[in-house]
């Protein structure tokens, strides 16, 4: 085995497989993209120059959700990722999808936009994206079963995909008491070791987050 995976640990998509790796303790080599160096092996591996990327000896896995089905199918271990029942894996794919476009990626619009100037600011796109977590927390908060993860008893791709999202929303839209389900799940995602451990390697840089990250979690 020669995984490496190249990532970041404060950006949101590395966290995915970052929490599939050490939730089945799987051997790898981190290397952090930050320098340019880091960007320029990157660049020579996929020309998007986008993050995570995984290596498996010759061959180059891009995209978190497929980085962690690749880990699944080639290095499985305790923790399965994806239920082997067809209609439980489109459930879990489909709450993959969900919290990366309709959690994630209204949270990114409002973060992009705390590092624009007064002038650049988009009140229409920030309106419209705190509008999308409103309706995203209360889809969730009558999905969500209490003391269960994203979908039923066992962690999944969809609590991979859960935990940066809603990490990272609540700092810019905080789920708040209106939905103590989310808010719940929320907290017990984050308890989880192998998200735990994610959440401290990204500690150090916090100081990168816009306008300040809030003093919690």
């Amino acid at each position: 085995m020669s995984l490496t995976l190249y990532a970041h640990p404060f950006a949101s998509y590395c966290w995915k497989p970052l929490i599939a790796l050490y939730e089945n303790a799987t051997p790898f080599t981190y290397r952090l993209v930050e320098d340019a160096a880091g960007w320029a092996e990157l660049e020579s591996l996929w020309p998007i120059k986008k993050f995570p990327l995984l290596r498996d000896g010759d061959a180059t896995i891009v995209e978190s959700s497929i980085i962690v089905e690749y880990l699944m199918r080639r290095y499985p271990g305790t923790t399965r990722m994806i239920p082997v029942n067809d209609d439980a894996a489109l459930t879990v794919r489909f709450m993959d999808r969900f919290f990366d476009n309709y959690v994630m990626s209204p949270m990114q619009t409002l973060v992009s936009d705390r590092l624009r100037t007064e002038t650049e600011r988009d009140a229409k796109g920030v309106a419209d994206a705190r509008k999308m977590l409103d309706v995203a927390y209360g889809w969730l908060e009558e999905q969500l079963t209490p003391q269960a993860w994203a979908f039923g008893s066992t962690f999944s791709l969809a609590d991979c995909s859960a935990a940066p999202a809603l990490f990272y929303a609540d700092w810019v839209h905080p789920v708040g008491d209106r939905f103590p389900g989310v808010l719940a799940y929320r907290g017990r995602v984050l308890a989880r070791p192998s998200v735990a451990r994610v959440v401290d390697e990204a500690r150090p840089f916090r100081k990168l987050f816009p306008q300040g990250a809030p003093d919690r979690d």
